[in-house]
Formats: C-alpha cells, structure tokens, sequence
C-alpha cells in the first residue's frame, strides 16, 4: 500500500519536445512545452512539466500556443496571447501542494469553459474528472461556492473549484473546511493563503486573466481527438448560442399534419435558470441531463447511453445529495456515516428514516426546478422523469420527430410544465 501512495505522489518526467508545430495546409501552429521553475522544501530549484497523464504511468506534456494565426472555412481560431491553463506561470502557483497533473490541469479548463457563460455575477464550478459536480451563482463568492458544494458535498470530496472572481477570507474559510485538489481564482486576496495554506496538498493557482474571461466567448479553438490507430479527428470547438431569452425558440411542431405547442411560457426565473443550466450543460459530458433552480444545480447526470436513463439518473443523485446535506446539516456527518452508526448500533435506525422521509417530501428540491437536456428527448418518457418530480420548465435542443409527444407532457402535466427549444445540440465527448 505504502508503494501505491508513493506512485500517486512521484512526477514521473516526460520525454514529449519542447516545441511542437502543426502544419494545416499552408498555415502552421507551433506550441511550446510548459515548464515550471519552482523552489522545493529544501529551497532548491527545480524544474517541472505536468505531473503525470490520467495515470501515474503515463507521461503527459502541457503546450503553449506562441506563435501562429489559423482561419479555416472562414473561421478564425484563437492566436497566441490568450494563455489561461497554458499561460500558468511558476508565479500563478501561490502554493502548490503536489505538484499539479494531467487531470487537475483539465478540471481548471473545463470550468473555465462553463464560466465563461456566467461572468454576470459571482459563480463557483466544482469539478471531479472533468465533469462539474456543482455550480452555482451567489450574491459573493463565497455564497456561490457554498451553494455549489452544498449540491453535491459527496463528489465535491478531492475536486477543483474554479471561482469568476478574487477569493476572499470568507471563501477561503469555507474552502478550508473541505479536502480540494485545486482553487483556481483570478486573484487571491490578503490573508486567504494563510488560511488555504491549512491544507497541505491544496494547488492555489491564480490565472488572472479570468476576469476576461467572458471574451472567450466568441473564440474557436480545434479541438483533436487521437485515435488509437494514430489517426486524428478534428472539430471546431463548441460555442454556446443561447446566451439570452431571444435565442430561446417556442416548443411548437407539426405531427401528421396537426400543430403541437407548448400553452405555458416560462416566468423570469425559470428563463434565468435556462440560460444557467444550458451554460452548464456545455461542459457536461453526453448524453446528459442535469436539474437547476435558482441559478444552482441540483442534480447532475452524466455520460449514459439513454436520455431516459440519465433523467432518471440524475434524479437518484439529487436525492442522495440532498439526503446527505439533511444528514450533515442535522447531525453534522455524511449520510454513509450515518448508515454506518446505525449497523454499529451507535445510532437509532428512526435518525435515517427522519432524513428520507423528509427527502420524500421535499422531492429533492426538485419541485420548481428547470430540467436541462443536451439534446432531444426522442420519446416523452425522459421528460415525464423531470415532470414526475415536479420540475416547472424544460430547455432542450427540439427537433425530434416525437416532439408533439414532449409538448403533450408538458400541457398534461398539473401545473403545467412551460419548455422552450434551443435548436442548438450541446453534446459533449
């Protein structure tokens, strides 16, 4: 055992270049291999690329884009000088805990890629492997986070928090409390890494251009994917289009010749919460569904087969974390250390069956919220998931040729469930 704590904890080197450069026709992209010098316990300095790959026994480099302008098919791809991972410095690393790695580096980006869509107000994305596990908006910093971490405390445990604006004392003190890989600010104000510094482990990285973040918006980078023949598919990166309520388009179709519509229109909140959630969704990977009210997640489903699989999916997560934040609120322990102390004895079995009557009841906080799907529901079934546990609205991308069954759903439904189409697909692989 003590060998495998070891693996987890070596930088195992790479023997990746320090330029690369990719030819596009006539056109060419060259990166340059990330380093970092940094200064050791022993106050020696030593230099360092990324940790390692999503294993310990694979090499992995980080590149730089520096030098370089593409444009294919009319569209202009980012250029050189908009580092944010790639742009980390040894200086960014205000405390680096174990040195930072494949994953880590990745979590940063992928919640740099949702919150570039919530810039409007203070938001916080937490993340494990890639995928956010909350996020939310709040009136500060640390309301954001908190509400994030109060979605999902279980997968919180080990993940990356990203934050759209300085951490300050308060956010740090919450921070503090839980076991984080990463924290990733535009600034880090005076007093938060002393309190940070209490872990360990922690990376504090500043990047701090993500107060500019919002103008990423509008860039295309190509986005590869290695085969494992050695071949390459290539895209243009994806861009979110619903960034307002006029890019909102009625749920309305036409089934053998009789049109289908929607009879209730969404209120304010369930628009804002739209918008939210589909900003979100961008960085969920498909198929996926997840569940948002009042500018938070409240359940998260991820990467199924089936659009129906991961509606319910993603139902059963948000009774277990909601079960879990009754649990810590009221005892002040996790709900599986609860069951613990019950099979032990140590516990009455009434205490757990007071948390999920009440999770019951309260359906998870599901009642009101906006269910989010990334594509189309090809049958009404995944909707009747969200609309069985009282969601009040619906957003997906629209365009199946069973959409008048959706629609159906939603005017059936008592109260009726308002929908609205994106006409936009946000899958993500």
């Amino acid at each position: 055992m003590a060998d495998l704590k070891k693996m987890y904890s070596t930088i195992l080197g790479d023997h990746f270049p320090l330029e690369l450069t990719i030819t596009f026709g006539d056109q060419q992209l060259v990166y340059k291999k990330k380093t970092w010098k940094l200064t050791q316990d022993d106050g020696s300095i030593e230099e360092r690329g990324i940790r390692y790959g999503e294993n310990p026994d694979q090499e992995a480099a980080l590149y730089e884009l520096v030098n370089g302008n593409l444009t294919l098919g009319g569209c202009r791809f980012i250029g050189p000088g908009h580092g944010l991972v790639s742009g980390i410095n040894a200086e960014d690393m205000l405390q680096v805990g174990k040195h930072p790695g494949k994953i880590n580096l990745t979590d940063i980006d992928n919640g740099l890629n949702i919150i570039k869509y919530l810039m409007d107000r203070p938001a916080a994305v937490i993340l494990k492997h890639n995928n956010p596990c909350g996020a939310a908006y709040g009136t500060s910093i640390a309301e954001a986070y908190n509400r994030a971490n109060r979605a999902d405390r279980i997968a919180a445990f080990g993940g990356a928090v990203i934050f759209n604006r300085p951490c300050d004392k308060a956010s740090a003190e919450l921070l503090s409390q839980n076991y984080l890989e990463v924290v990733c600010a535009p600034e880090f104000e005076a007093g938060t890494l002393e309190i940070l510094g209490k872990r360990k482990n922690l990376r504090v990285i500043r990047i701090s251009r993500i107060d500019r973040l919002a103008e990423f918006e509008k860039f295309r980078f190509v986005d590869f994917k290695s085969l494992i023949d050695g071949g390459l598919i290539l895209q243009q990166s994806a861009m979110n289009s619903i960034r307002s309520v006029a890019d909102l388009k009625p749920a309305v179709t036409t089934y053998q010749g009789k049109e289908y519509k929607v009879e209730r229109e969404p209120d304010q909140r369930e628009i804002d919460d739209m918008l939210f959630g589909w900003a979100v969704e961008h960085g969920v990977t498909s198929n996926s569904v997840i569940y948002v009210k009042d500018g938070c997640t409240v359940g998260i489903g991820t990467g199924e087969q089936d659009r129906v699989g991961v509606a319910d999916i993603a139902v059963y997560k948000a009774y277990t974390k909601y079960a879990d934040i009754v649990c810590f609120d009221t005892y002040g322990i996790p709900y599986a250390d609860l069951v613990l102390e019950i099979e032990q004895g140590k516990r009455s079995k009434a205490d757990q069956e007071a948390i999920d009557a009440r999770t019951r009841a309260d359906k998870a906080g599901l009642p009101g919220s906006v269910m989010i799907s990334d594509a189309f529901f090809p049958y009404r079934d995944g909707a009747d998931v969200g609309i069985r546990q009282g969601v009040s609205a619906i957003l997906q991308a629209g365009g199946s040729m069973r959409d008048f069954e959706t629609i159906q759903a939603c005017n059936e439904a008592n109260p009726k469930v308002a929908m609205k189409y994106t006409g936009q697909r946000s899958f993500k692989h």
